[in-house]
């Protein structure tokens, strides 16, 4: 709430100065229009006034909203890493201090392991978004057909899910030149999206088509849809969709990772929905190698 009004006395501010420096500059102007010398030295000067000004309020603004989704970023993480913790320490506690039926003990172990993977998912999204950048790709042949029924079968696992839930089409086999560790994490981060923003009953469909040199994979799901203002945003570090129930976590670097991941593979992704409750599409293009 401070960030946000601070963010529009900001703004009032520069749009103030603004005005206020073209009434100056234009009553001078009106004034000493004889002396050319100083019209043109004072629309040189106005003009550098007014260039500081704006790039003044927009790196405010731009700071601002960058500490917004920061502090968003620790307020998710902090929630991705303390509820499994106090998870499996609940049941630890329980399991120690109580007597605990067989079938109850391995109803218990089932899901503190699921509390761990979660958790470790979460510090290797963290890990990933900060060494992403700096690692250079292996260059290496990759067959996307197995790297995507891979990346399927680990989906169906992690998600306890039927195999109906994933349908998975291809005309052909295609390959891309890369790291098949990178590749798999974007794709799976792309699959737990897809499973974690859909119905109670996900329906994902998955499709590889040539495209010339390229090689389309489309991720298609029939989960909460994204607003078209922010197909573009939910790329960026951090950003989570405006749509997201607040009982569906995460830190806002999953497609940040995926991003980074295709690009520095010569490719680009991008997102198709036609809004809320309606599925979203995830296309991602990679070069083709023969």
């Amino acid at each position: 709430m401070r960030r946000r009004k601070a963010l529009i006395l900001s703004a009032i501010l520069g749009a103030s100065l603004i005005t206020l420096a073209i009434a100056l500059n234009v009553g001078w102007i009106l004034i000493s229009w004889r002396e050319f010398a100083l019209v043109a030295l004072g629309i040189i000067l106005f003009g550098l006034i007014i260039a500081g000004l704006t790039l003044n309020t927009t790196f405010l603004i731009r700071e601002i909203r960058r500490n917004e989704l920061q502090d968003a970023f620790l307020n998710a993480v902090t929630h991705e890493l303390k509820t499994p913790v106090a998870s499996i320490k609940l049941y630890l506690e329980t399991l120690k201090n109580r007597d605990i039926p067989e079938e109850k003990r391995k109803e218990f172990y089932e899901i503190m392991l699921a509390d761990s993977n979660r958790l470790m998912t979460t510090i290797e999204q963290i890990l990933q978004a900060a060494r992403l950048r700096e690692q250079k790709v292996e260059s290496r042949k990759v067959e996307l057909v197995d790297l995507i029924e891979e990346c399927i079968k680990t989906t169906l696992l992690r998600h306890n899910l039927s195999d109906s839930a994933i349908k998975f089409s291809y005309s052909e086999k295609l390959f891309t030149e890369g790291n098949k560790e990178e590749l798999q994490t974007a794709f799976l981060n792309l699959l737990d999206n897809a499973v974690k923003y859909s119905l109670p009953d996900p329906k994902i469909q998955i499709r590889i088509k040539n495209s010339g040199k390229r090689a389309d994979i489309l991720i298609k799901d029939n989960g909460i849809g994204i607003n078209s203002s922010e197909l573009k945003q939910i790329f960026k570090r951090f950003y989570r969709a405006m749509n997201v129930p607040e009982n569906r976590k995460g830190t806002g670097l999953g497609l940040f990772i995926v991003k980074t991941i295709i690009e520095k593979h010569g490719g680009s992704v991008w997102a198709e929905s036609r809004g809320n409750g309606k599925g979203s599409t995830f296309v991602v293009r990679l070069p083709k190698k023969l």
